[in-house]
């Protein structure tokens, strides 16, 4: 049905200027299911159909009037030429060495895709070894991964096209820049593992999908290979296969010394996880099943000869490092290196014969060392408080690179030196702001069940704390990932028009353990939408903000958190961005890698877990009711979360929305889940995001 909305709103505010907003006809169907004895509506299914005339004709009367709605706004001209000054510096990515040769990725500012560089020395000028912005004319083929062969000679890489999880492995010669006739297909979800003699590499694909069903069918039943250079696909050997267990995911890569295969087994994205090896200087050994047992993650970090280095939470949530001698592997004979701390390991790199260590303290991080045997050395000392990454290498070396960031320092790449615990700045971006205009602090918000849940907030100096401010609140909350403080132009240009940026890391998350991260899973998810709605309470309650200059965001996951957290809340916030978000949480398992998520959010073949996500499935559990100005984003290439979810929750949310408020949905052409999005498309979606945020929370773009 068609419904029309009056909308009253002069810059953020009602008016009786607008002429009334009309919705494109979205006709709800009659599909009904009865799950586990519940009669559950789907009324927009057939939006599930992305090869269909009628979804395509939906999606361009949406993006139409989206596009409309959003150009009418003042200002943008404006805040697209400030995004676009902020994003035009040099950033550099964190180099490494292999096979004689350093490599690094560079962008000059406003490239759509960085660009590989490689060179012999790091007092000599780089030169280009592979730029993907000549694959594409629209910047939407990226480089995804890649892997550089021992001895130096050949780069295996992977690019997508439009933003698609699938992608496709080449090989390019070094010394030519030139590809070999070398051409991968269906792989996902995989490296490339040279072998050390560099006659080729493994890696992992799936089966190739029915035409006209890449976007949706389910990637089952992965398979490891191994590519010897110059051979065609169909004669790629196969490795290990699990056909007995079709939904695990295996990932596979080759030890420093090349004597062994480790087989990373997946169930889902469970954290538990098998580790299998495969002695490879014996051509015709079997995989031996090491840690069969999903009892625990363990993360391979080295092995020490026959000792394997893992990282694991096994009796330890907040991770150890153990040591599993292959000649005696039974458990009463593994050791600790590293014992568990109050802070949460994140990993662990085996560089210059040393153990570096990645800690999260409050979603910060510290770097430790450690000598092989566990000995304790000073830590590393961090240029600010923020995040840092990298540390990799090998065991032989003297140094190593590291990236370092924080919310108002744009990603600094330093040289450490091992010996000397001395690290100096390698690259730095020139910036376009002045970052002492800035202050951030970490406070904390009182969840309902009494946990204390941290928040980063960012603002220019000089906030008056008097309600007005404008927010965008932002987080995530699942699949043990941490939110951790990092630059970005966009953030920047939030508070240069008078907003305050705020990052919670709620339960669910991997910030404080695998406890943290179990107490917002299953059954417990509404752990993580109570955490939320507590950091929003929290900064309207200390006058950081109202509710009606309160917005919030979030994607994929943190997408189903805005989408859950809007339905149970909607008088709590001004406005509501939900992007590329799970909404539809009783099918989610049903198309490409949805089914893995079901170690993180239950089953819903299962009765059980169905009941808890029907609770709070954004989708099920719209309502007539007031909902606040909300602008739905995803995209029309997605195949890890389906643009489906995206479009089935617009058109319900346009069905039920009984307020003034504008329900629109953003869809993005040519791009995915959003890795590798051009820079192009990241500042056009930025100013659409900020001119919606601008009008629905009553404020001018002013810059």
């Amino acid at each position: 049905m068609r419904k029309t909305v009056f909308l009253a709103m002069t810059i953020g505010s009602l008016s009786a200027q607008d002429p009334p907003l009309s919705y494109p006809d979205s006709k709800p169907g009659r599909t009904v299911e009865t799950l586990h004895g519940v009669e559950v509506p789907d009324p927009y299914r057939w939006l599930e159909d992305l090869n269909s005339d009628q979804t395509a004709d939906w999606v361009k009367a949406q993006s139409s009037l989206t596009d409309a709605y959003l150009e009418a706004i003042p200002g943008r001209k404006a805040l697209e030429a400030h995004l676009t000054k902020l994003w035009n510096v040099e950033r550099f990515g964190v180099p490494f060495f292999e096979g004689g040769r350093y490599f690094f990725s560079k962008n000059d500012g406003l490239q759509n895709q960085s660009v590989l560089y490689s060179t012999k020395s790091l007092d000599t000028a780089p030169a280009i070894l592979l730029d993907p912005n000549t694959l594409s004319s629209d910047g939407t083929v990226a480089l995804s991964s890649y892997e550089v062969s021992p001895d130096g000679r050949y780069l295996a890489y992977s690019t997508s096209a439009s933003g698609s999880d699938w992608v496709e492995w080449r090989i390019r010669e070094i010394s030519s820049g030139k590809d070999l006739p070398d051409h991968l297909k269906w792989s996902k979800f995989s490296g490339a593992s040279w072998a050390k003699n560099s006659k080729g590499f493994y890696y992992g694909r799936f089966p190739a999908p029915k035409d006209g069903e890449e976007m949706m069918a389910q990637n089952i039943h992965k398979k490891i290979f191994f590519h010897e250079i110059g051979k065609p696909q169909n004669e790629d050997r196969l490795v290990y296969e699990r056909p007995e267990h079709p939904k695990q995911g295996l990932y596979a890569w080759v030890t420093e010394d090349g004597k062994y295969l480790l087989i990373q087994v997946s169930q889902g994205t469970d954290t538990k996880n098998g580790l299998f090896y495969k002695d490879l200087s014996q051509p015709d050994s079997k995989v031996i099943e090491l840690l069969p047992d999903f009892d625990a993650s363990y993360d391979f970090i080295t092995n020490l000869g026959s000792k394997f280095i893992i990282r694991t939470d096994l009796d330890a949530p907040k991770q150890k490092v153990i040591a599993i001698d292959l000649n005696t592997p039974g458990r009463k004979q593994w050791k600790t290196i590293i014992p568990e701390s109050r802070e949460t390991l994140r990993s662990v790199s085996h560089v210059g014969g040393l153990f570096i260590a990645n800690y999260l303290k409050d979603a910060r991080t510290e770097i430790r060392r450690f000598k092989t045997d566990g000995t304790s050395l000073p830590p590393v000392k961090l240029p600010g408080l923020g995040t840092a990454s990298g540390f990799g290498g090998k065991p032989d070396q003297n140094e190593t690179f590291y990236y370092f960031t924080s919310f108002t320092s744009p990603g600094a790449v330093y040289r450490y030196d091992i010996a000397s615990n001395t690290s100096t700045l390698f690259k730095a971006p020139k910036t376009q702001f002045d970052p002492d205009d800035y202050e951030s602090r970490q406070i904390f918000a009182t969840s309902k069940d009494g946990t204390r849940v941290p928040m980063f907030i960012v603002h220019k100096k000089g906030l008056k704390l008097d309600g007005s401010n404008p927010t965008l609140l932002y987080a995530y909350g699942g699949f043990n990932i941490s939110l951790r403080p990092s630059y970005s132009p966009a953030t920047i240009a939030w508070m240069d028009l008078g907003g305050i940026y705020v990052m919670a890391n709620l339960r669910g998350g991997g910030e404080y353990g695998e406890e943290w991260h179990e107490a917002g899973m299953k059954l417990k998810k509404q752990n993580v939408f109570d955490d939320f709605i507590a950091c929003a309470e929290h900064l309207v309650s200390k006058k950081y903000t109202s509710s009606k200059k309160l917005s919030i965001a979030g994607g994929s996951n943190g997408g189903l958190l805005v989408g859950a957290c809007m339905v149970q809340r909607p008088e709590l916030y001004g406005a509501c961005l939900p992007a590329v978000g799970v909404m539809d949480m009783l099918r989610f398992h049903k198309f490409t890698i949805g089914w893995a998520w079901q170690a993180e959010y239950g089953k819903p073949d299962d009765p059980t877990d169905f009941k808890n996500l029907l609770k709070y499935s954004p989708y099920h559990n719209l309502k007539s009711a007031n909902y606040p100005a909300t602008m739905v984003i995803t995209s029309d290439h997605d195949d890890r979360v389906v643009p489906s979810h995206s479009y089935k929750f617009a058109a319900a949310l346009q069905s039920a929305q009984n307020g003034p408020a504008p329900t629109l949905i953003r869809i993005e052409s040519k791009a995915g889940h959003g890795a590798g999005t051009p820079t192009s498309k990241r500042i056009e979606a930025i100013v659409d995001k900020y001119s919606f945020l601008a009008k629905s929370l009553g404020f001018e773009i002013k810059l």
